[in-house]
């Protein structure tokens, strides 16, 4: 075993790669039409087998790109992409579609244990101000073998690897921003925004996993730390495992969670469902969230083994939730 390794295209991308299996491609300046908000995501996302489990630019939604942190209303702007739902008129194609747009590398390092990628992004909306200064950290780190039972593996042993991702977010526009969902503007059981996740095809009608048992789209807006999709792929006749867990830090924690199996794979840890959050200028607020990649099919108490490993994951890092403000503390990156 040669451990974690790094590939970075200058000015475009990221590859992770674990024993010569790329498991991620981080592209933090993508060429995005603004259309689709432009904004740094991970696709291709693989398991250790090299089993394909993210969808790029979906015809049904062209915004949907693998993993990526994603917010439909933020002020009267839109970070997701596409159209804005608008109360009374459903959804409207408005000058609205800002950017999260790369600034500076802070952080770029990989060796036996890990691969750790931090940087800082401006959001800028479609009229041109800077609203928000991010800075996000993304770790790649192996499943803890010591921790919360046994790791699920496929038949050749691959196992699981957890991908972890903090955003600590600051207002600096001119203004208040409440941050929110098409929920929060009316439309019922719509709240998606927040780390959004969207699976193969194949996926397609694959088991949600959680805590009280799987289930498919009716889980869509309940409350849970973690939240499970196992899906089958096309052509090897295998399945894969994600697990998306929700630092216990995080606003709203447990979170609501969009979700969806029946019309496409999808889960969203949604802090904004039904509820606004709010950033007052000059304040920031964290994000944290583990996100457990497996081969095989996981039956239940593996799924939650696989979750616990994803919170020992976020048990290195501060927890999320309310920053202090910025001449009180320092961004640790």
């Amino acid at each position: 075993m040669t451990g974690f390794t790094i590939t970075h295209e200058l000015d475009r991308s990221i590859s992770v790669r674990l024993d010569g299996v790329e498991l991620a491609e981080y592209v933090y300046a993508p060429h995005t039409v603004p259309l689709e908000s432009p904004k740094p995501y991970l696709h291709p996302l693989r398991t250790r087998s090299g089993h394909l489990v993210s969808l790029f630019r979906p015809h049904d939604h062209v915004w949907h790109k693998g993993i990526a942190w994603s917010l439909p209303h933020v002020g009267t702007e839109n970070f997701w992409g596409g159209p804005t739902f608008v109360p009374g008129q459903f959804y409207v194609q408005l000058e609205n579609n800002g950017r999260a747009e790369h600034a500076e590398l802070l952080d770029l390092r990989a060796d036996a244990e890990s691969a750790v990628i931090a940087h800082r992004l401006d959001w800028i909306t479609q009229a041109g101000t800077r609203i928000v200064d991010e800075t996000r950290r993304l770790t790649a780190t192996l499943a803890d073998p010591d921790a919360n039972g046994p790791i699920p593996t496929d038949d050749n042993g691959a196992g699981a690897w957890v991908l972890t991702f903090e955003s600590r977010m600051r207002n600096v526009g001119p203004e208040d921003l409440w941050i929110g969902s098409p929920t929060t503007k009316g439309r019922e059981n719509a709240g998606y925004g927040g780390l959004f996740w969207r699976g193969p095809r194949s996926f397609t009608n694959g088991r949600l996993r959680t805590v009280d048992g799987d289930g498919g789209d009716e889980l869509r807006g309940t409350r849970h730390a973690w939240m499970g999709f196992t899906g089958r792929h096309d052509g090897i006749d295998e399945a894969s495992t994600i697990v998306m867990v929700d630092d216990p830090g995080n606003i709203h924690h447990p979170p609501q969670w969009f979700a969806r199996s029946e019309e496409f794979a999808c889960m969203c840890p949604a802090p904004f469902f039904s509820e606004e959050v709010l950033l007052a200028r000059g304040e920031e607020v964290v994000f944290r969230y583990a996100v457990v990649i497996a081969d095989g099919a996981a039956p239940g108490d593996e799924v939650a083994a696989l979750a616990g490993r994803g919170l020992s994951a976020l048990a290195g890092r501060p927890a999320g939730g309310r920053a202090a403000r910025p001449d009180e503390s320092s961004v640790s990156v």
